[in-house]
């Protein structure tokens, strides 16, 4: 008898790279944060909009890349067969709609003006950005309306989304190079994007000494863990080690996120530092790239 697969939990875990949203949270906490305004209430429900986004971005992913996964990564969940094309379509779009339905009842309009062209560029990212040299900008796009999401006054988190974003164009433009490497300018480029990130995070002005110290404290992880895995592409850059420093780009997310928050609030930059350990450790479970 033939019919779909019937997929097992873990295999969506997979599909959605379900441990990696741990790097994801922290942005509209940071947003939030940069605009002096922490979340609270209904609006600490904005960072599972943003986990349920990033979710759908990882499933539409494989959808668009079925063909190519097929020969080049034959063990993702689409090519082996363990989930149909049909069931991560589906599993794209209903979490899209979950992003979107937690952002309208957790920020209102204000958050769907985000909320509605992050889904937008999203989809549009993995269906048809993705294979043009627009890409890791569609890419950038995306994380820096997601930080703008957690912002009342996205004027005064412009900063915070801009080191993202930046960061996130150069992670994007070395991760085309994890299966066959990538040219050392690219991680060069990549390496300055790092740069200009933990410029931006750590220029902001922090009005106390411990969240200066904080902020420091996470940029200067941030720097050091982002910026030795992309100076080791810069050298040597192969599949295996550009595939290192995309893993590394991604968990780096965490304390850049957690330097952002430290301008607005000392307790909820711990609070998104206490990600990274855990999504460190997850990874090994489910690769996050």
């Amino acid at each position: 008898m033939g019919g779909d697969p019937v997929s097992a939990p873990a295999d969506y875990v997979e599909l959605v790279r379900a441990p990696a949203a741990l790097t994801v949270w922290g942005d509209t906490v940071a947003g939030a944060a940069a605009a002096g305004t922490p979340l609270r209430g209904r609006r600490m429900l904005l960072p599972l909009s943003s986990v349920a986004f990033y979710w759908a971005g990882m499933a539409i992913n494989d959808w668009a890349d079925r063909e190519l996964d097929a020969v080049e990564r034959p063990e993702r969940p689409i090519p082996s067969g363990r989930v149909s094309p049909a069931a991560a379509l589906g599993t794209g779009a209903a979490l899209t709609a979950t992003g979107l339905g937690v952002a309208a009842f957790a920020g209102g309009r204000r958050a769907l003006r985000f909320a509605a062209p992050l889904a937008a560029t999203l989809w549009a990212y993995d269906t048809v950005l993705k294979k043009t040299p627009a890409g890791p900008f569609g890419m950038a796009a995306c994380r820096a309306l997601d930080v703008l999401l957690g912002a009342p006054d996205p004027g005064r988190a412009a900063g915070a989304a801009a080191a993202l974003g930046v960061h996130t164009l150069g992670v994007t433009a070395l991760s085309t190079g994890e299966v066959h490497g990538a040219a050392p300018s690219t991680a060069r480029a990549a390496l300055t994007g790092t740069a200009v990130a933990t410029a931006v995070a750590l220029g902001a002005p922090v009005r106390t000494p411990a969240r200066r110290i904080a902020g420091l404290a996470a940029g200067a992880v941030y720097a050091r863990f982002v910026g030795s895995a992309q100076l080791a592409a810069v050298r040597d850059p192969s599949a295996t080690i550009v595939r290192r420093a995309t893993g590394a780009g991604i968990h780096g997310m965490v304390p850049l996120q957690s330097a952002l928050t430290a301008r607005g609030s000392l307790s909820a930059a711990v609070a998104v530092a206490a990600a990274l350990p855990l999504a460190r450790a997850l990874s090994r479970k489910v690769s996050p790239t």
